[in-house]
């Protein structure tokens, strides 16, 4: 079409750009200055590219080779281009491809792809492609064998009908994160929540806004005789009455997940309380800095005699200044700082840079800030009495629950791309639904740190707690290398009293996959928690997507064991014919009948974080129901190259290949086949609808780029569409 046509000329352009920025006096380019203008990754397709586009094998590139040889695959037919393939592949020229060329060139493939593989898969793998394309039993590949072979995959050959500029294409632009304060930074903040809480938080922003709008009016009539500065100055002062009991409102934690079991939790978008305590932050520094700059005006505009200096207004206390004791300027130049500090402090440029613990501990400041605006506003503590308690007392709580249990962390298993996989005792007692968090502290690492992780293993795992914590920031770096160092100078085998069975959880315990190294462990932790999250949503759909990119995969990783427990509790078996049937009372807690999860990864190391669970759940799902399509795992690995790709078509169709013989995956065991890139999100949601297994909810958790793009096909589709903020 007139797109791909478009997007060719722009990429001949592109080449020719490189082309001559690295092109001497001779106008020609050597290999090497090849693979650096195309950006080829691995030498080998550079090396037999390069081959293919010196037609007069000069050992050099003309301008007018390589375009020539580019506009042939680009406006070719499909036969051209299998031809330029299959010259690829036919590395000694033979006119056939025997079984070591197919070798190197999958060996290449995998590097291509930033993958690695047994020698045994690769020669499995070769052996599957030359049986399968090798008609006439001769031991190697002619080109009409080929063509026929590769018919039975008809997209292949649309994609090389479509354009060929994407074989060697430059690098995608890495997505990048919102700028601070930025449009898009608000309006991912205010607009990026899912359809169907929107009209309950359009609601409490009109509230929230109409009542402070209302105070801030009321406040400024109340005091018009004294002038405009002085009517703002109160008004606003009204406004941050309401606002600054909001703040430690919205961060009532164990009261906000009490209120997720009730039937407000349907009238409030209480899983973006985080979020409104941003915006309510943002309105507060807004109004605080309106507030000052008034007083001051006021204070430059009243100058006369009898008047008290500005200087000395602002810095010494005095009666009828206001606040108590008349420190109402002092108190509220502090706490203009202060908040000034904070905001600075818990932008996303911060804690996402690397830095949260200068977000933790400027945020600590909090305590001050209420201190003082007790002191600075005679009014604020009608408004703060009630949150201001609650917030006290959960503290208060929380602080005796956490030191009153001696919790042991007893296993610590070091997972690739620096990943720790923690197993905790779990305190007695202690009730969670999927998808909650808790805050950790190790005081081995740092006394008075507290950093929230979701809790990745199911409810009903009796034992023990697992944490997945990527290493991301200081603290949690602090993490892996702490627990590195334990393994390197040889851990604890049995810690005491504690004897092997009450360390392990029987049924639940995750095996050790490649490249994970498991030790047992018993290192002192406090946990404070658990903190709900809107989980429940999950069980009560009918038809559950659950996307999660990366390690967001970490709270579906208890949601899906807990859903496979709760379905093996639907089912029932008699224990002589092993007939099944479905319970006649359906589970109240879990409506689902269809659940599909989607795990997008960047690498093959990342797949291993979680392998050995998905492994279990297929099996059980097989074992449950065999052939049943209940949990359908679909997971995708972005830095393989797609079928699309003439730098990885053959692995990508040999793995097809061994996985249809074998009935399992050859990255990862499971019998879910990988598949490589992005998912084509039109193809997977059409999927979806037509499977018609209910009304479609898609979960996701991971990046908000990521977010909005999925949301945009959710709408066309008509699903429901949540962002999980684990």
């Amino acid at each position: 079409g007139a797109m791909g046509a478009a997007a060719d000329a722009e990429w001949l352009r592109w080449v020719t750009k490189q082309f001559g920025n690295i092109a001497g006096k001779d106008r020609e380019i050597s290999l090497e200055e090849f693979k650096s203008a195309l950006q080829v990754k691995e030498s080998f397709f550079a090396e037999r590219f390069f081959a293919l586009f010196d037609s007069d094998g000069s050992g050099s590139l003309s301008l007018e080779e390589l375009l020539g040889s580019l506009r042939l695959l680009l406006h070719g037919n499909s036969t051209e281009k299998l031809r330029f393939l299959f010259q690829v592949y036919d590395v000694d020229g033979s006119g056939s491809i025997d079984a070591e060329e197919l070798r190197v060139v999958l060996q290449g493939c995998l590097r291509e792809s930033s993958m690695a593989l047994p020698e045994e898969r690769l020669g499995a793998l070769s052996q599957a492609l030359l049986q399968a394309a090798d008609r006439d039993h001769s031991g190697s590949i002619t080109f009409p064998e080929l063509r026929e072979q590769l018919e039975a995959f008809p997209e292949i050959l649309e994609n090389l009908s479509i354009s060929a500029a994407s074989w060697l294409k430059p690098p995608a632009p890495t997505e990048r994160r919102p700028r601070c304060f930025s449009r898009e930074f608000w309006r991912e903040r205010l607009c990026g929540c899912s359809r169907e809480c929107r009209g309950a938080r359009l609601c409490c922003l009109g509230a929230w806004a109409a009542g402070t709008a209302l105070l801030l009016a009321l406040g400024a009539l109340r005091h018009r005789e004294r002038g405009p500065a002085l009517a703002l100055a109160r008004g606003c002062g009204h406004g941050l009455n309401l606002n600054c009991a909001l703040l430690a409102a919205l961060m009532l934690r164990r009261s906000l997940t009490w209120l997720r079991s009730t039937p407000l939790a349907e009238l409030f978008p209480l899983e973006l309380h985080v979020r409104g305590h941003e915006l309510v932050g943002y309105l507060v520094l807004a109004l605080a800095l309106a507030h000052s700059g008034a007083h001051l005006a006021h204070g430059g505009l009243a100058q006369g005699p009898g008047q008290v200096a500005l200087g000395e207004f602002l810095w010494r206390a005095r009666p009828g200044a206001g606040g108590v004791a008349g420190t109402a300027p002092q108190t509220g130049l502090a706490l203009l700082a202060l908040l000034l500090a904070m905001l600075v402090c818990s932008s996303p440029c911060v804690r996402r840079g690397g830095h949260f613990e200068v977000f933790y501990w400027s945020h600590l400041s909090y305590i001050s800030v209420w201190l003082l605006l007790l002191l600075h506003g005679p009014h604020f503590w009608k408004w703060f009495l009630i949150p201001g308690s609650l917030f006290f007392l959960e503290k208060v709580l929380g602080w005796a629950w956490r030191r009153a249990g001696d919790l042991r962390i007893l296993e610590a298993n070091l997972l690739p791309s620096k990943v720790t996989h923690l197993v905790i005792q779990r305190p007695k007692s202690f009730r969670f639904q999927p998808g909650d968090y808790v805050f950790l502290n190790i005081p081995a690492i740092a006394a008075y740190e507290w950093h929230p992780f979701s809790i990745s293993s199911a409810p009903e795992q009796p034992e023990t707690l697992w944490l997945h914590i990527r290493a991301l920031g200081q603290w949690t770096n602090k993490v892996y290398e702490y627990f590195q160092q334990l393994e390197l100078h040889g851990l604890e085998p049995n810690p005491p009293g504690k004897s092997w069975r009450e360390r392990r959880s029987q049924h639940w315990e995750q095996g050790s996959g490649p490249g994970q190294r498991r030790r047992s462990c018993s290192v002192k932790c406090y946990l404070d928690g658990p903190y709900g999250t809107p989980s429940r949503r999950i069980f009560t759909s009918e038809h559950a997507v659950l996307i999660g990119a990366g390690i967001g995969i970490t709270p579906f990783a208890s949601i899906l064991q807990s859903i496979m427990f709760r379905y093996r509790r639907r089912k029932q078996s008699c224990p002589s014919c092993h007939f099944s049937w479905c319970e006649e009372r359906w589970d109240e807690e879990m409506t689902l009948q269809k659940v599909d999860f989607i795990w997008i990864t960047r690498d093959q190391q990342h797949l291993e974080w979680f392998l050995s669970l998905l492994s279990k759940l297929e099996t059980e799902q097989a074992e449950l129901e065999p052939g049943g399509k209940f949990l359908e795992l679909h997971l995708y690995m972005t830095s393989a190259l797609g079928k699309g790709d003439v730098k990885a078509l053959g692995l990508q169709v040999a793995l097809d290949l061994l996985a249809a013989k074998e009935n399992r995956d050859s990255i990862t065991g499971l019998r879910t086949r990988t598949q490589p890139g992005r998912p084509d999100w039109a193809k997977v949601f059409g999927k979806v609808a037509a499977e018609q297994r209910g009304k479609v909810r898609v979960f996701f958790c991971g990046s908000p780029g990521l977010a909005r793009v999925i949301r945009g096909h959710c709408q066309s589709f008509g699903f429901r569409f949540s962002k999980e903020n684990f």
